[in-house]
Parts: structure tokens; sequence; C-alpha cells
């Protein structure tokens, strides 16, 4: 059976009421969770964004379960601000804390007020804040000057064992990179065809026996008609393609952006439906596909009757 967990989306909930969804989940019979971390939501419909960091020292404090983030050191975190962090997390909790990390969005880094550097720029600057935080938790002194600039950093509090630090890649070629220095993928929902290829970008350039992760946008409602409307209504600013998305500033960018969005567009996003067995047959093809871990993000904001059904008549149809 694969690793089947659920997403706590900061975007659409607050920490609060998250904190007991990742009860449920655990309860439910989820084996993991993932998290996002957002300064801003996708749309001002979603209209939250708790700070994920502090967050997961109360999610894991409450549950048994490992919980991964996905996010962005270089910006928004000084990789070494972002190393502490994750090795104080991974110190409490041996063995649980995941870190997928991604090159980031304009949406939540341009708060520093610092210049947005094209992708190509990005991606250095993450494989330099990578490389910082795995010789910190070396128990490294370090000094780099580069896209990050360090100053004699080292982490007094280490733990154990650090935290896998998998990539996030929706591409063949951020996949074939990541696969040098990712300890795994951490892909979205996408055609098969491109799923493949992004597999065997990773696979054939350093990643072999390397674990692959996804998240899958879903919406379950009792009928079909209200599925599709959650969706509509939480997720069609989130429905758009690189570049934009890495370039878009506000909630309120996002939601102009969404103005000609359609109700029969989300199906391209979002695994829409009534009906358990479809959730069922969606992870079963991931498996085939290669992934070891799926990670089920519904979009709605009221996570108990998706987290009870899925307990129900989903995780169980997979053992």
């Amino acid at each position: 059976m694969p690793v089947v967990g659920w997403h706590a989306s900061h975007e659409q909930i607050p920490p609060s009421q998250l904190l007991r969804d990742i009860q449920l989940a655990e309860q439910a019979g989820f084996h993991a969770a993932w998290s996002s971390d957002h300064i801003t939501p996708w749309s001002t419909r979603q209209g939250e964004s708790g700070f994920a960091l502090s967050w997961l020292g109360a999610a894991m404090a409450t549950t048994s379960i490992p919980v991964g983030v996905v996010s962005t050191p270089g910006q928004r975190y000084h990789p070494v601000v972002m190393a502490q962090a994750l090795a104080t997390l991974a110190e409490m909790f041996p063995g649980r804390l995941s870190a997928g990390f991604g090159s980031g969005e304009f949406m939540n880094e341009h708060i520093t007020g610092d210049p947005w550097p094209d992708k190509a720029t990005r991606n250095a600057r993450l494989k330099e804040s990578v490389d910082v935080i795995r010789a910190l938790f070396a128990g490294e002194e370090v000094t780099h000057h580069g896209l990050v600039r360090v100053d004699r950093a080292r982490l007094w509090s280490l733990p154990e064992q650090p935290p896998r630090m998998l990539a996030l890649a929706v591409s063949e070629a951020t996949a074939r990179w990541a696969a040098e220095w990712a300890d795994g993928l951490v892909t979205i929902w996408q055609p098969a065809g491109m799923l493949k290829r992004i597999v065997a970008a990773f696979r054939e350039n350093g990643g072999e026996d390397k674990p692959l992760a996804m998240q899958v946008h879903v919406s379950w409602a009792p009928d079909d008609d209200e599925a599709e409307s959650i969706a509509f209504d939480q997720w069609r600013s989130n429905v758009f393609e690189a570049p934009l998305c890495w370039n878009l500033a506000t909630a309120e960018e996002f939601d102009l952006a969404a103005k000609y969005v359609r109700p029969e567009d989300m199906y391209r996003s979002v695994v829409i439906s009534s009906d358990p067995a479809r959730f069922v047959e969606c992870v079963r093809e991931a498996v085939d596909l290669g992934f070891d871990e799926i990670y089920l993000h519904h979009v709605g904001q009221v996570q108990q009757p998706f987290i009870e059904t899925f307990g129900r008549d989903v995780l169980p149809a997979l053992g």
C-alpha cells in the first residue's frame, strides 16, 4: 500500500482549525501529511495564511504521523533561519519531518522588497541555499558569498537525523536538475504522459532510488455539482501554468487573472467527483506511474466530511 497523506492548506483554513483537521486525518487512517507555507492566499475568497513553521510544531506534537512542508529558502527565508527551524522540529520529532523546496512564487517572496530573479537565477539560489542547509545540518560552520550570503553560521541544536529535503518539480527540466541534489521529488497531478516524462528525467539523472511524491488536488462532495462548485469557488485562481503563476504578486491579481475561468476548466487541475471509487482509481494510477507517496488536498475549506469519507471509503480500498 502506498503512503496516502492529507494536505494542510494554510491559504484556505485558519491554523487552529487545520490543527484539528490533521488530528482527524490521523484518526481516519491517513499515513502522513504535508503543509503549504504561504504569506498570502491565492485568492481573497480563500482568505487565510497562517505561519506554517509555527503550526508544524503544534501539529507534530499532537499527532504521530510524518509531516512535510513545501517552502522556499533564499529570499523570504534566509537559509540559515530555515535550517534552524527545520533542525529544531527534526530534533523534537525524530524521523518525521520532510521539506519540499522549490524556487518560489513572487506572491510570497516580494514582501522583502528585493528584486524577483529570473527562473535560472532562482534555481541557482535554491541550490546554494540547500547546500548551506546541508552543511549546517552536518554541524559545520558556514560562510558563503553568492546569491545568498552567510557569515560564520552554525546550528547548535541538531537532530540525530536531518529531515529529508525533496525538490518540487512540475517540468522535465526541473526534475532532471533536481535529481542531482534532492533526496526525492515532489510533483503535482498532471496528464500521465507528462508525469512519465518527469519521472524518467528524475530517475535517469541521479534519482534512481529516491522517493517520488505527488500532490493531488481533489474536490469531493456528496453530489457532483457540489464538488464542482467547491472547486470553482476555492481553486479557480490556481489553474494557471508557469510562468504566470510564478509572477503574480497578490491575491487580488490572482482573482483578476481568474475572471474568465469557467467551472468546466477546473477538471484540468482538480480531480472532481462524488464517487469515492474515482479517488481510489486516481491513487492507483499514481502508484502505477511509480509514486511512493500521494498527498490528497481537498480544495474545500471544510475538511471533516472529506476526511471521514476517505477514511471510510477510500483508504481501506487501497490496502
